[in-house]
């Protein structure tokens, strides 16, 4: 589950002694691992198999961590110690490392106290907890004779968000479950019947949540889902409580558009069931006014520096209410409005074919050809030239494709290139043009790097020959073109494991080869990758009657990379000597 570099490090943290407070109640094993800092592990079984779950950055995106593994041996090493016996060999007496009191005992003793006690411990571990403190103000503030408190839950939305100067990526998943635990007690309310509050609530702690997004390191998306399960339990709220609806569309337009983390995004059609026409009335009217100042932009028309900001998201706004319509003319209406890029004549051209007007669809495409004749979409190309195919017009399709091929000369280019030739009936004279251009293509590399003073400039080679060849399944002739020119060390790879069988000389060649570059990566995969490529070698000059050079071949290995005592380990498992 862990894999080997995870496993070997979780040995070493059970061997130091890092697991601390294991606790084992009701099928689940709970303990914490200090490692670069304190992470709480959780395993138990589910449908017969292991779950677990750590708050590290490795365990809170899904994966059986180091931590994982030191707990689960420390818990197998104190089940082993509560089944041995009570002395050792010799007689002498054994002192049992494991606690002989459980948590089931625990809760026999707490069933036992006075209520007054329970009280009093449990009022001490809250003024030393913040998180419990926080749920047990809002149980009170939802349970008070005067009626709910929203001024508490308020107050835990924003101790909850409080970020105090950053929040690094590995707080960050204690963070969110902090801000997490709040949205429950919220959640609840829900469940009260205390919908409107929950409105209010969810309202207030997505702004908060907002507020927070730029102090933490949210590489890992937690931030992003909490801002989502707000927006789920508000909308749940919404359908509950029944909200004025020309309010709530005012709210949820100007949220829209103002928001840099899509919150909101869509609501038009998020929310129909909500606003109903009067609130869909508004939100349009709103819609539509701030839509009449946004300029238009054409081809020749500097970016609009609004572009990826408010105006990206009014024009959403604005395709949202144009589907939800159903009026084709409305929303290429509003793709018009941004005619700066290639890509939008795509889209308007898909709009039209969506809609059967497939002669409306061509003019749209052939329009955006000739608007960016030298930084036309590849896929507005694709698009037009099936149309011209369609029209058995497959010159001019021909014609759009090689263009797009002479931008980009490589493999998927030159299979898309194949594809139209074949439908036009050509291939043949296609292919050699195109392999010329490939081998042109080259050549200006070499010559650009040639006259490079910069020693990190690309080196160019004949993989991209390499890879045609391959594809079109000629080996061999992928074979010259790599002796020739060179080519990427996977292609080296692959093409000795498809050498193998017929030209066992040429692999074997490869794969010394490939033996330094590989050890040189210095780690545990690198040094299994190493392994392997020995066993293929051996394989290959057993085949060749070279098998006596294989231990001298070994010996060498180990004598230049001794001191690599994980490699060294390996080499002594597979008995090479």
């Amino acid at each position: 589950m862990a894999g080997t570099r995870s496993f070997e490090r979780g040995e070493d943290y059970f061997a130091d002694g890092a697991v601390r407070g294991l606790v084992e109640h009701e099928g689940t094993v709970t303990a914490t691992v200090d490692g670069s800092r304190r992470y709480r592990v959780k395993l138990w079984v589910d449908d017969g198999t292991v779950d677990y779950s750590c708050t590290c950055p490795v365990g809170s995106d899904g994966g059986f961590c180091k931590h994982c593994v030191a707990v689960g041996l420390a818990f197998l090493q104190s089940a082993a110690d509560a089944l041995a016996p009570p002395s050792d060999c010799a007689g002498r007496s054994r002192k049992s490392k494991k606690p002989t009191i459980t948590m089931d005992d625990v809760r026999v003793y707490l069933a036992a106290q006075d209520k007054d006690v329970l009280v009093n411990m449990l009022m001490d571990q809250a003024m030393n907890d913040d998180r419990l403190r926080e749920r047990l103000l809002m149980r009170s503030a939802k349970n008070s004779p005067k009626g709910l408190d929203l001024g508490t839950f308020r107050a835990a939305v924003d101790n909850a968000v409080d970020t105090g100067e950053f929040v690094d990526y590995r707080s960050a998943w204690d963070y969110a479950h902090g801000i997490d635990e709040v949205i429950d007690s919220v959640a609840e309310l829900l469940q009260d019947g205390r919908a409107a509050e929950v409105i209010e609530l969810a309202e207030y702690a997505l702004a908060a949540v907002e507020n927070a997004m730029g102090s933490v390191d949210d590489s890992d998306g937690h931030m992003g889902g909490l801002l989502e399960r707000l927006q789920e339990l508000h909308h749940a709220a919404c359908k509950k409580a029944k909200p004025d609806p020309e309010a709530l569309a005012e709210r949820l337009f100007e949220w829209e558009l103002r928001t840099d983390w899509d919150t909101f995004y869509g609501a038009a059609a998020t929310y129909a069931d909500v606003l109903g026409k009067r609130g869909l009335a508004v939100y349009r009217t709103l819609a539509e006014a701030a839509w009449a100042r946004v300029p238009a932009l054409g081809p020749q028309t500097a970016n609009d520096p609004e572009r990826y900001g408010k105006r990206f998201r009014l024009t959403h706004i604005m395709e949202t209410l144009a589907q939800e319509s159903g009026d084709v003319e409305a929303l290429v209406a509003i793709k018009q409005r941004d005619l700066s890029h290639a890509y939008a004549y795509l889209q308007i051209a898909e709009i039209y074919t969506q809609a059967g007007q497939h002669d409306r669809a061509l003019e749209w495409a052939e329009r955006g050809v000739q608007a960016f004749p030298q930084r036309t979409d590849s896929r507005l190309r694709e698009f037009l030239a099936n149309a011209y195919h369609r029209r058995k017009r497959h010159e001019e399709a021909m014609a759009l494709i090689w263009t797009d091929f002479g931008d980009s000369p490589g493999l998927e280019r030159y299979q898309k290139l194949k594809e139209h030739a074949d439908r036009a009936g050509n291939w043949g004279p296609w292919r050699e043009r195109a392999l010329a251009l490939v081998r042109q293509a080259i050549a200006k590399q070499r010559s650009e790097a040639a006259k490079s003073r910069w020693s990190w400039a690309p080196r160019a080679d004949h993989s991209d020959l390499v890879r045609i060849f391959l594809w079109e399944k000629d080996v061999d002739g992928a074979w010259r073109e790599a002796k020739d020119g060179g080519c990427a060390n996977e292609l080296w790879m692959e093409l000795a494991a498809k050498r193998e069988n017929e030209h066992p000389e040429d692999a074997l060649a490869i794969y010394q080869k490939q033996i330094e570059p590989t050890l040189q990566r210095k780690n545990n995969d690198a040094y299994a990758e190493a392994v392997r490529l020995l066993r293929k070698i051996c394989d290959l000059m057993t085949r060749m009657g070279r098998q006596s050079e294989f231990a001298g071949y070994v010996t060498s290995v180990r004598a230049a990379h001794k001191p690599k005592r994980n490699f060294m380990k390996l080499l002594d498992a597979a008995k090479w000597r």
